[in-house]
């Protein structure tokens, strides 16, 4: 099998993977609980998203044998906020529009200031994990964030990714982010690797809002 990697100008495509990878974890459980199903709410919200970065950052994705198998949404920062996102995000989630209000203040609360890019969201489509393919997409962007001296942020949504990205360079920000009654998230700061190679555990001076 080949793997290539490109860049997606179809957010709708970015953001069903991206829903198909996260709708059913402990955050879209906290954000949207049982009985209902995240994946519709989930779909609209990071198709948004998505929409967002195409303007104000990069969406890779990585294609397996012609298919996309998978993508990484990342974020030039400083980034605007997305316009009318309040009203958006209550016209996506409805009644749990305010989950979604709480998760956003909390992550803005400890991203840094410090100009970084943002990785928003990588996902692969189901049955495609363990085969390095997320990876590939993280080393894709990491040149670039290397070669021009950039460091880059990231929250992880579970232990298996945050073990993922400490392999990568990523080291944990001096506060986790707690959900109220609800799971964790692990902020992580990945400073440029120097030419020489290494890593570089250096965490950004200020890093809260």
């Amino acid at each position: 099998m080949t793997a290539e990697i490109t860049r997606v100008t179809d957010p709708a495509a970015a953001g069903e993977i991206i829903a198909g990878a996260f709708s059913h974890d402990a955050i879209s459980r906290w954000l949207i609980p049982p009985p209902e199903d995240p994946l519709p709410i989930q779909r609209r919200f990071f198709t948004m998203h998505a929409e967002h970065a195409l303007d104000h950052g990069d969406i890779y994705g990585i294609n397996e044998d012609g298919r996309l198998a998978g993508v990484a949404v990342w974020f030039a920062s400083p980034f605007p906020d997305i316009p009318g996102q309040e009203e958006r995000v209550a016209s996506i989630a409805g009644e749990h529009a305010g989950r979604y209000g709480i998760l956003g203040e909390q992550m803005d609360k400890l991203h840094p200031h410090e100009p970084h890019h943002y990785l928003a969201f990588i996902a692969l489509v189901g049955g495609r994990t363990g085969r390095g393919l997320g990876s590939l997409l993280l080393e894709e962007h990491h040149r670039v964030l290397d070669a021009q001296g950039i460091p880059a942020y990231l929250e992880a949504s579970s232990e298996a990714s945050r073990r993922l990205y400490v392999r990568h360079g990523y080291v944990d920000m001096p506060e986790p982010l707690r959900l109220p009654d609800g799971p964790v998230m692990y902020p992580m700061w990945r400073a440029p690797l120097p030419a020489t190679g290494g890593r570089a555990e250096r965490r950004p001076s200020d890093p809260v809002k």
